[in-house]
């Protein structure tokens, strides 16, 4: 499926134009054109490459999955690939999806696998009758990686409530099932470093002026969305950081229970052993033996084993093992 948009003028659009021409419309002074294809078939990659004269291996690279964001520059045109990132609100599941751009010098192909929220809101703007943004590709790029960027924030608010919901099951709760949420949301921000930190070098690239497409003006709301992008890597950085804190916190505070636990039956060993010799040496078979036809050599023998289990406390109180 593919959506093709020509706009010769603020305000003057045309939905309705053949694919065979954009060739043609890309030579005319004044004319900005935006392809959007969804899920593009071997025709549509056809398309790319006779009509725009795409490189095969950019074209190649847009109809294949996973790929690292990036900036390729062509004779004629920049291939760049990015990322939008969305966070299911019940189950916690991220999910990043790949945008490619052709970004020439009047016109921008987008290709994408799956409905891009970000494209439909970009082409509002662009279209709206009291529209801020230029008739040019610039424009069109600022706005479109802005509002990607713009969706990383609530996925980060959203990782920000789960540390400290899993940082209170922790330490307030003792939860043990958090240890595994855990390790998911830290491999969910390692996924996100991989995605976020190679966008940032994107955008670098971009505001060192080499790309003719972007002028003075055009650098400054680039450096807008590339601040962006470091407020997300600082924050998902810091997130890795609180989480391995909490997890260590959290095994030292069972190796610290694991302790107390040992150390109170090592406690209650040595008491047990203390008066279990006294009962093993009064209960010997032997004919003579001391208190052996004593009247009270019973509760004797109960008081001495209780004198000395009260002993043992109270020397483990003064050390502070109890």
């Amino acid at each position: 499926m593919h959506e093709l948009i020509v706009s010769r003028g603020p305000g003057q659009f045309a939905t309705n134009v053949d694919p065979q021409q954009i060739s043609e419309l890309c030579a005319q002074p004044g004319t900005v054109l935006w392809l959007d294809l969804t899920d593009p078939g071997p025709a549509e990659l056809a398309l790319l490459r006779e009509e725009f004269g795409f490189h095969p291996l950019s074209i190649e690279d847009a109809s294949k999955p996973s790929q690292r964001p990036k900036v390729d520059s062509y004779s004629t045109y920049y291939f760049v690939v990015f990322y939008c990132i969305s966070m299911d609100d019940a189950t916690y599941a991220l999910c990043t999806a790949p945008i490619y751009l052709f970004i020439g010098h009047n016109y921008l192909v987008t290709v994408h696998r799956e409905p891009i929220a970000q494209i439909g809101e970009t082409l509002r703007r662009w279209q709206a009758p009291d529209s801020p943004l230029q008739q040019d590709v610039a424009a069109l790029i600022y706005a479109l990686l802005d509002a990607i960027v713009d969706d990383y924030f609530p996925v980060m608010d959203t990782i920000a409530d789960r540390a400290d919901d899993l940082e209170d099951r922790i330490f307030e709760n003792f939860d043990e099932t958090a240890l595994q949420e855990i390790f998911q949301l830290k491999k969910d921000l390692l996924q996100l470093r991989r995605v976020v930190a190679p966008e940032r070098d994107v955008l670098n690239v971009m505001l060192r002026r080499d790309i003719p497409v972007f002028d003075q003006q055009d650098v400054l709301y680039l450096q807008d969305v590339y601040d962006h992008i470091i407020r997300v890597t600082d924050a998902i950085d810091t997130y890795r950081d609180l989480l391995a804190s909490a997890l260590d916190s959290y095994l030292s505070m069972q190796s610290n229970r694991l302790n107390q636990i040992v150390k109170a039956l090592t406690i209650a060993s040595i008491i047990l052993m203390s008066v279990t010799l006294v009962a093993g040496i009064y209960g010997m078979n032997f004919e003579f033996m001391p208190e052996l036809q004593w009247r009270y050599g019973y509760l004797w023998a109960l008081g001495l084993m209780a004198a000395i289990a009260l002993g043992l406390i109270a020397f483990f109180r003064r050390i502070r093992w109890l």
